[in-house]
Formats: structure tokens, sequence, C-alpha cells
């Protein structure tokens, strides 16, 4: 059965590595030709490319040929052709010596594990089972079995390893189609190919259909629609002209575009998203916690439990104990199961940038959501309109748009989309005066227009009426702000902005109730308006009129009540909020230093995706406490066999490789269903820099 086993895995790798090694043939075949048919200055575009590329994901990946992964790399190769000499040692039986020599080399890297936890760290690991497993096997003759588990120890060591890489690269992928030459327009008209580490804020490159945008910029001439779905998740390709912003790794569908740059290389929104991941705790640290934390408390007593088996069972007997340790193959099954479902999050467009975190989650008991620019949208709705000295709500609303006709901040949008619904149409604005942080005044032919801030109606001397005062008294105390709207010496109309609730909220609120979830409103805002939203959403409890340096107080006083807490923040003041949460949430878009402290990133910009999030975390919790009992159950049947049947090594190895084939199975399973059924988007989505937050 071994020996059949045995045969089979070594087929299977000499399979894998013949196919690896043919593409790679093919690869430099391929590259061979292009260099002896292309002209050299296009080899040297090539090699230039290469080394751009290279640096770009350098700067993401950092270096991922550290010493102990080529280690791992050369163990498994050595421990791979192992398994073909052993399976060949069946015929030729003086490979035996080959084969033993082979283990032992293969396995240095787990020696040295296992000394370094047992000697520096004086506690026995799982590694020093591995160690005094395939020493016995050898000692004892088993050098089949032998052979089998040193490869399953290193695969195991290499799949944490890998995971990291593998991890990392999913954020980077990206960037392996960025192009590295890019078409300036220069002054006088004339486009210029150029490396694109040589392009400067401000130069215009020239895209066209087919090609990849190569920075983040504003549309300066043509129109194109754009594939984006890499970066934000949209499905459909997106519109675009004059004045609209593109991002670095979109690709143009059809049309023509020139950029003015604005940002390249690390300053990129696909680069800030990047670097979120190097800013995080170390990755396999979060992933082996859980699986190794178990494999190690189990090491201790199963060997003593096979030094008591070797007298009373025998050297076969005692071996065999150690090859089902109970819970031992959690090592391999935890990491792999938290692969799998971090996948899934990333496919479903959640960052977790904290494994455990995913663990956590299923223990929450409350959530806290900041009030503004979490529950709320940046840009208000334009609600009533007051007007005064005959003037009528269009006159109004229209005059102010003339002003703010041109802006980009949110209360001019909100103007403007007013005015767009009610059809208006208003004159061209000349001679604009704008007053930061107050308003705006614009000159028309017969009359000047003001509007702003009740403060920059008292600057300019401008007439307010009582009713406008009082009314303004009331939406402060409902918490609406206030648009002044003058005409020559009097305000003609004052417009409510009210704020407006993100869409997704409700549906978002409902879910988690369903869930048994409490939930709490956190707002700096008054007590009225945070009231009246909690009211609107049916959530009981709200903290209003708090302090940024208090939200952290709150919660800490909600923790020593016994809850677990899940913080939802967006803000630079959420910063300490986020920090002290059991598990915090931010939004992809949101300030940086908001999403550089969050431990999970809804990278859709809103909350959609909130209630799927603990959907994630429950069946990650399902999967892992299946793996457990997939890890302990065939143990406690492979101990009672050996006690009472006497069962050895060979009977040990084979339930063991079943139990673990079976349990990599389990653990990729979901992982394997959500690719095949997902239509998520990914990732990589919409994000803006912290100046947009």
């Amino acid at each position: 059965m071994i020996s059949l086993i045995t045969t089979l895995i070594t087929g299977s790798a000499c399979a894998i590595g013949v196919k690896l090694y043919k593409n790679k043939q093919k690869n430099q075949v391929i590259t061979v030709k292009k260099a002896h048919t292309k002209p050299a200055t296009l080899r040297q575009r090539m090699l230039a490319s290469f080394r751009i590329r290279d640096h770009q994901l350098k700067e993401i990946l950092g270096s991922q040929t550290s010493e102990t992964g080529k280690e791992m790399d050369q163990a498994f190769m050595l421990a791979s052709a192992n398994l073909g000499f052993a399976a060949t040692s069946i015929f030729y039986p003086t490979l035996v010596w080959l084969v033993i020599i082979l283990n032992i080399g293969s396995n240095i890297s787990i020696y040295r594990l296992a000394y370094k936890e047992t000697i520096s760290k004086r506690r026995l690991s799982s590694y020093a089972l591995d160690s005094i497993l395939t020493t016995g096997m050898l000692l004892g003759g088993y050098v089949y079995t032998a052979t089998i588990s040193s490869w399953v120890a290193i695969l195991g060591r290499k799949l944490l390893l890998h995971s990291e890489h593998h991890a990392r690269k999913n954020l980077s992928g990206l960037f392996d189609t960025q192009p590295s030459y890019v078409w300036v327009l220069t002054d006088n008209g004339i486009e210029t190919e150029v490396p694109l580490e040589q392009l400067q804020d401000g130069d215009i490159i020239m895209v066209r259909a087919g090609q990849m945008i190569a920075v983040d910029g504003v549309i300066t001439n043509g129109y194109a629609a754009i594939d984006q779905h890499k970066l934000t998740g949209e499905s459909q390709p997106v519109e675009k002209g004059i004045g609209d912003e593109v991002l670095a790794t979109t690709v143009v569908l059809s049309g023509q575009i020139g950029i003015r740059t604005e940002k390249t290389g690390r300053e990129t929104v696909a680069m800030q998203i990047a670097r979120i991941l190097d800013q995080t705790t170390d990755f396999r640290n979060t992933l082996q916690t859980r699986g190794e934390a178990i494999a190690d408390q189990m090491t201790l007593p199963t060997l003593g439990l096979s030094a008591l088996c070797l007298p009373v069972l025998g050297y076969n007997s005692a071996i065999a104990v150690l090859t089902n340790t109970f819970g031992y193959k959690m090592r391999l099954f935890g990491p792999a199961s938290m692969l799998s479902f971090l996948n899934i999050a990333s496919q479903t467009g959640i960052l977790i940038k904290d494994g455990y975190s995913l663990e956590l989650l299923n223990q929450i008991d409350t959530v806290i959501f900041d009030k503004t620019g979490t529950l709320t949208l940046d840009q208000p709705r334009v609600g009533q309109i007051h007007t005064y000295h005959n003037y009528c709500q269009d006159d109004v609303l229209g005059y102010a748009a003339a002003a703010e006709d041109g802006q980009a901040h949110p209360i001019a949008r909100a103007i403007l989309a007013a005015a767009s619904e009610r059809a208006l149409t208003w004159p061209e604005m000349t001679n604009t005066r704008y007053e930061v942080g107050y308003g705006i005044q614009i000159n028309l032919p017969d009359r000047t227009i003001r509007v702003g801030s009740h403060k920059f109606m008292a600057m300019e001397n401008i007439e307010i009426p009582t009713e406008a005062n009082n009314a303004q008294t009331i939406c402060h105390q409902d918490g609406h702000s206030l648009v002044f709207v003058a005409c020559d010496t009097r305000v003609i109309g004052i417009i409510e902005l009210h704020t407006r609730i993100r869409p997704e909220v409700q549906t978002i609120v409902n879910g988690l109730r369903q869930r048994g979830i409490s939930m709490y409103i956190l707002s700096g805002d008054h007590e009225i308006p945070t009231r009246r939203l909690a009211e609107t959403l049916g959530i009981d409890d709200y903290f209003a009129d708090t302090l940024p340096e208090n939200k952290a107080h709150l919660i800490s006083k909600l923790q020593e009540q016994g809850r677990s807490v899940c913080f939802v923040g967006d803000g630079i003041n959420d910063a300490i909020a986020l920090k002290q949460a059991d598990v915090s949430v931010s939004l992809c878009g949101a300030t940086t230093i908001a999403t550089d402290t969050a431990q999970i990133i809804l990278m859709d910009g809103d909350l959609n995706k909130l209630v799927v999030l603990f959907e994630i975390a429950e069946k990650f919790t399902v999967n892992m406490k299946n793996n457990l009992l997939i890890s302990t159950l065939p143990s406690a049947v492979c101990l009672g066999g050996i006690i009472f049947f006497h069962w050895g090594v060979l009977t040990g190895m084979t339930i063991t490789l079943s139990t673990l084939f079976f349990g990599i199975t389990h653990t990729i399973w979901p992982l394997f269903h959500q690719t095949e059924s997902s239509d998520h988007k990914p990732l990589i989505a919409s994000v803006q820099d912290a100046t947009h937050a």
C-alpha cells in the first residue's frame, strides 16, 4: 500500500515537473527567437521593460527570494526527487542507502527548525515531532514511509512560505501587464515615446483603444470607453470625456484620449492599495498561529504516549503513534483553510489584512458605526428652499447653480444636481470672486449674485430677513446646513442641505440585526440629528457630541461589559477607536490613516460587503471546526488500533496520508466552489487619496 502511494505521488510530482520544464523551455525558445528576429533597439527596449516591471513588483512584494524560501525550495525538490528514488529502490534495493542519505539531507531545514524551537525557545514544537518521527523511521528501517513523511512535512512548511508570496502577489497582479513606454504629446503637437519611469507630473500622454493607462490623471482631450473592473470592480465599461479622472491599470476599450499626468509610479491609486499590505503585521504569523498552536500543544503528550508504548507494545507501535498525533495536521489545515477564506474575501472585494481578525469576527456581538462618512455620503442633497422678496424657488436655485458651476466640492455638486433635476438653465458668470471658506460672488450683466454662508452675507453687508435667521436656527437643530443666496444687497433665499444616508445602510442594519448583533451610532454631531438617524435606521443606541479622543473610551467601556466590538469608521478622528476595537473595518476611499489602522477594508468603498464579511467569518469557523475533527478522529481510531490490534507504522502512515489528502481537499473546497460560482467584484477596488476623502 505504501509502495503504491509512493509511486502515485512520484508520478504526479514527475508529471508536474515535466510540464513546468516544458513551459520553461518553450518560453526560452520564444525569447531566443524574438532576440534573433528583432533589431537591437527592440532588444534593449524589452530588457528595459523587464527591469522596470521587476522594479515595480519588488516595490510591492519586497524580496520573495529569501534564504529561507530558497532553502525550502531546494529541500522540497530534493524530497520530491527522493520519492522517485524510493519507488525505484523497490526494484533496485541497493538504492536504499541513497534514499536514506537524501532523506537526511532534505530534512536539514526541519532539523534546524526543531533545534531552534527546542534549544533557543525552550519549547517542544511539531517540528521536533517531525524530526523524531523521520529519524525513528529510518532507524527502524521504514525507509519508504520515512520518505513520504519527510515530503509531507516539507510540503507543509513550503505551503506556509508560499502563502505569503501568493497573498501579496494577488495584490500586485494588476501590474503584470502595465506598459513600460508611453506616448507623450509635446508642446509642438508631436507624440514621442518615452519610458514610463521618465514621465513627469503634468505631461500629456496619449492612450488609444486597446492600450492600458499607465498613470492617474485627468482627460484633456478625446472621449473613450474605459474598462476599469480590475481597479474598481465595475463590470461595465465607463464612458469618460474631458475633465474626468482616470486611473492607472485601467484599459481604453474604444476611442482615444489625452491624459494630463497627476500621479505616477508609487503615487498612483493602485500602488497605494499595494502598500496597505506592506504596512500590516507579519502575514505568516497570523496564518500559522492557530494551526501551529494546536499542533504544538499536542507534541509533548504524543511523545509521552509513544514512550509508554515503546516498552509495552514495541518499537513499531511507538513509531506508529507518532504518525497520527492529535491535531498535528492542523499545522497544515489551519493555514490552508485561512488562505482559502482570505482569498474568498478578496474575490468578494474585502481586504483582510490580519488573519486573526477573521477568527475574531465570529465572536463579535456589537457593531459601532461612525456616523459621518460611514453611514452618510459626502455629498448632501438639496432639501427645502426658502424664498423671500417675491423670488421663486427656481430663481434661487438657478442663481446658486450659476455661482457654483464649475466647482467640484460636495455642496456645489448637490446644488448643480438639484438644478439639473429641475431642468434649470443659468446665465454664464463673469468676474467671479471667491472668499475661501465663506462664499462666491459672480457678476451678471444687470446684477451681482452672492452665494455662501451666513457669515459671508454679514461680511458683505447683505440684508438678511428675520425669517431667514429663524429658519437657520431650526435647521441647525435638525442637523441641516444652509446656503444663503443674495441678489445685489439682500438675501432672496436659503437652500437647505440634508445629509444623505448611504443607500445600502438599511439593508446592512437589517442583516446584522438578523444575526443578533447589537448596533450603535457614534457621532461628533449634535444629539438631535444623531437620534433621528438612529430612529430612521432602527438602531436603538447611539452616542452623540462625542469628541475623537472619547470614541476609544466608549468602546473600552463596552468591552469592559463583556462586549466584543467591531468598529466601522473612515476618518482621521476614527483612528484611535479603530485601534481600540476588537475588529476594525474601514472603507476604501477613506483617509489614509483609517485604512492603515483598520484590520479589514471594504474595497467597494461602501458598506455593501459588511454582512458578507460576517458570513465568510462564520463559514471559516465551521471549516476550522471540521478541520479539527478531520485531524483528530482518524488519530483516535489509529491510536485505538495500535493499542488493541497492534497496528504498525504502515497502517499508521496509510491513515495519515488518507486523512491529509481528505483534509486538504476540505480546506480548499470553499475556495474552489467560490471560484466556480462567484461573480463578485475583485479585491482591487476604487480608492481615493486622503486629500480626496
